[in-house]
């Protein structure tokens, strides 16, 4: 939720909005310092700081920091894969025993 900064001067009114307290306090300052009057920031919670309360910032007020991570550390919420099952190695010098076992008949014998 925005931090709202609201300031009036000479030719008008600004309203502007900031993501946290500290950008918030900055540009409250710098309409200060730029001439305007009746400098006000309203918090996410509804309260209100007029010029002279601006440092009353409290941690409360203050949003949690949101931790960044590099593209390589960041895990996603996928269940992890299963491992494949491991095929045995078929060698071609060496045929297997089976293939040996039924070739050795050459089929029924004929009887005449």
């Amino acid at each position: 939720m925005p931090y709202l900064v609201t300031g009036t001067n000479e030719y008008g009114c600004i309203n502007q909005d900031r993501s946290s307290p500290t950008l918030a306090l900055r540009l409250a300052q710098k309409l200060l310092r730029d001439g305007y009057m009746d400098v006000r920031v309203c918090t996410p919670r509804g309260r209100v700081l007029k010029s002279d309360e601006l440092d009353e910032l409290t941690p409360q007020d203050k949003p949690r920091k949101e931790t960044y991570m590099a593209k390589g550390e960041q895990r996603g919420n996928r269940e992890a894969k299963k491992p494949k099952k491991e095929k045995a190695k078929v060698i071609a010098a060496a045929p297997s025993r089976k293939e040996v076992a039924s070739q050795s008949g050459f089929g029924p014998a004929k009887k005449k």
